[in-house]
């Protein structure tokens, strides 16, 4: 009996925001099935790409660096504009950061009591990083739009639906966080890759598997987070 009452005790701490392994499985499925659409993933690939840089801009402050701006493009692409800071910092924290972000919003969308602010700080991060280091036209164009994807759906009354959403969300900007490096593959004399390959001594495909490593890393944590609170149930 203690050991029932200790399960019911950890079950009753399991977050009910935490999908089952199936709904789990088929939020995956859609995220992947998204990122490969042609026009209803752009959106999430911009998302990625944000976060992308705004790490930059971020491991360039922690290391006593200046970011001038940002600027995002259609493609996904995009550039972090900066002064000083640490390179293999800056470097490495692009495509590690998107990562962690995704797993980041991936904990907030577990979180039913604090699902609208979770949307909220989101939004708001990106209406700041447009306030502090938009310039171009077509970076606060693609700015405004992922605020108003982040904060529309506070208008939303079904909090499920808002779960359900922000983990699809999540998992998409993992996804495009492994994605993204296994291009660098087939690219030479630029990216991210090569410039920690500049600062180092150690070469280029070192950093992409790094990276590959990470963001495979954070999707499996997703899914034993997932996998632990369906042991509980």
């Amino acid at each position: 009996m203690p050991d029932a009452v200790t399960a019911s005790r950890y079950a009753a701490a399991v977050p009910s925001g935490v999908p089952g392994r199936g709904r789990f499985i088929l939020e995956l499925l859609l995220a992947l099935l998204l990122t490969r659409l042609p026009y209803l993933g752009v959106p999430f690939k911009w998302l990625e790409s944000f976060f992308h840089e705004l790490s930059h801009g971020l491991a360039t402050l922690l290391s006593g660096g200046i970011v001038s701006h940002i600027q995002l493009f259609p493609n996904g692409a995009g550039f972090c504009f900066s002064q000083g800071g640490a390179p293999l910092l800056i470097g490495f924290a692009g495509y590690f950061g998107a990562a962690c972000w995704g797993y980041l919003i991936f904990i907030l969308a577990t979180w039913p009591r604090g699902i609208r602010a979770s949307f909220a700080f989101l939004g708001g991060a990106v209406l700041l990083s447009l306030l502090l280091w938009g310039r171009d036209l077509l970076t606060i164009g693609i700015l405004l739009t992922l605020a108003c994807l982040l904060l529309l759906p506070l208008r939303l009354k079904h909090q499920p639906a808002l779960l359900s959403g922000l983990r699809v969300a999540a998992l998409m900007i993992m996804l495009n966080a492994l994605a993204s490096p296994a291009v660098l593959f087939g690219l030479s004399g630029q990216g991210d890759a090569v410039i920690l390959a500049q600062n180092s001594w150690l070469p280029a495909w070192f950093w992409v598997l790094s990276w590959l490593s990470c963001s495979a890393g954070f999707l499996y944590l997703a899914w034993r987070r997932v996998d632990r609170a369906s042991l509980l149930r």
